[in-house]
């Protein structure tokens, strides 16, 4: 392997002892320093770093060697002396996203300077808790791998796989889908393709994403609401990722909200995803329809139970009323739910992200509502509300980032 092999030596956890390991351990804080800075002297590495001016230069020149980093060119600095500026080189190695919906695939390639490179979105896929659906799973993602350049192909270091429901990043293990093994999926998944794999919820890649190239900015207390067919939460507290104990935190859309007899796919009744969902949503456009409601919808699809969440989506940007309705109610509902999150967490930053908030005013509007109307005024006040700038590019962009983190150990 090439310069991927180099990085992935740099950044594995084969054990080593003395001078190697010490310089296997400055060469990583680096590489960290660059990655956080973008652009760094060696002059401030040493001081970053409390070494020597030599030992900096003689690593910095084994990862120019590694094809790591380059000498970006000189700058003036106030000492005088021009200084060359050091960088990381793009294309050293690369990390793929996987963003598995309900009924389509997103995926994508970031480069070592988080460059997304190419992104392929809603690839037909549906998932379903069986084998079969696993293997469609594998075999897109096989095809995007085989699709690369040799060179691009040689040097992908990880990947990253959203999947909605419960997820455990740390073992590898999926509790919602595709648990047929003793063996973690991420584990079986990577002797598949043969690239080192990690599994992560689909609503906090989402957020983290989000948090790292969005909306957020300065921000170091965010909620992320992700709603698609469900609802999803991702967490950042002083600006980093909260899992919970297990790593199911943030399990927003079975909080037992309403009192209804709507069985959720959780098994238990009257979750906020019975009410506040984009399941919901279809759900109720299909009993308007049978009670003689009409829709632009119809007009494309035979039978009702053909509609999809995406073409209620479609018909709403297009004014249809029916839509538009059906989206203030649930975005009413949802609203009510996103006032206790600020009460709870009194959050600087509140983002809607997922396939809904595509609807733009047509939910965020009534979700402000909602939210003047059930949090309190002195918490909401200092709680911004926006919607997800990167939109389907936010599962992507956050599965091969905490690819990449997992990889280079940041």
């Amino acid at each position: 392997m090439a310069n991927g092999g180099h990085l992935f030596t740099v950044f594995s956890d084969d054990t080593v002892t003395g001078v190697v390991y010490k310089n296997k351990a400055l060469k990583r804080l680096i590489v960290n320093q660059i990655d956080q800075h973008g652009k760094t002297t060696i002059t401030e590495l040493a001081r970053e770093l409390n070494t020597s001016v030599p030992k900096i230069t003689s690593l910095i020149n084994e990862l120019i060697e590694d094809g790591l980093i380059k000498d970006n060119g000189k700058f003036d600095s106030t000492g005088g002396r021009r200084a060359s500026v050091y960088g990381l080189v793009s294309d050293a190695c690369f990390f793929v996203g996987v963003d598995a919906k309900r009924f389509y695939v997103n995926i994508g390639l970031l480069d070592f300077k988080k460059h997304l490179v190419t992104i392929q979105e809603k690839i037909p896929y549906r998932l379903e808790n069986t084998p079969e659906s696993l293997q469609a799973l594998l075999d897109i993602i096989k095809a995007f791998v085989q699709e690369q350049t040799a060179d691009i192909k040689e040097r992908i270091l990880g990947i990253g796989i959203n999947l909605s429901g419960r997820i455990n990043n740390t073992t590898g293990y999926s509790y919602s889908y595709f648990h047929f093994n003793e063996e973690p999926l991420s584990a079986v998944i990577q002797k598949e393709i043969g690239i080192q794999t990690f599994l992560e919820n689909d609503s906090r890649a989402m957020a983290y994403g989000e948090f790292c190239f969005g909306e957020v900015k300065d921000a170091r207390n965010v909620l992320f609401v992700n709603m698609d067919y469900g609802i999803g939460l991702g967490i950042l507290i002083d600006g980093k990722l909260y899992y919970g104990k297990s790593g199911f935190g943030g399990e927003f859309g079975h909080i037992p909200f309403f009192d209804n007899e709507i069985l959720c796919h959780c098994g238990k009744k009257g979750c906020l995803e019975t009410e506040a969902s984009g399941l919901s949503l279809v759900r109720k456009f299909k009993e308007k329809i049978k009670l003689g409601s009409t829709s632009s919808v119809m007009k494309k699809k035979k039978e009702v139970s053909e509609v999809t969440l995406l073409d209620i989506i479609s018909a709403a940007k297009n004014e249809d009323t029916l839509c538009i309705e059906l989206l203030a109610e649930v975005g009413e509902k949802m609203g009510k739910g996103i006032a206790m999150l600020i009460n709870i967490f009194n959050p600087e930053l509140l983002i809607l992200g997922g396939t809904l908030s595509e609807t733009g005013d047509y939910l965020r509007l009534p979700v402000r509502s909602a939210i003047n109307k059930y949090s309190l005024s002195l918490v909401n006040t200092d709680t911004q509300l926006k919607l997800s700038k990167l939109g389907e590019k936010a599962g992507v962009i956050g599965a091969c980032l905490i690819a990449r983190n997992k990889v280079l150990g940041l």
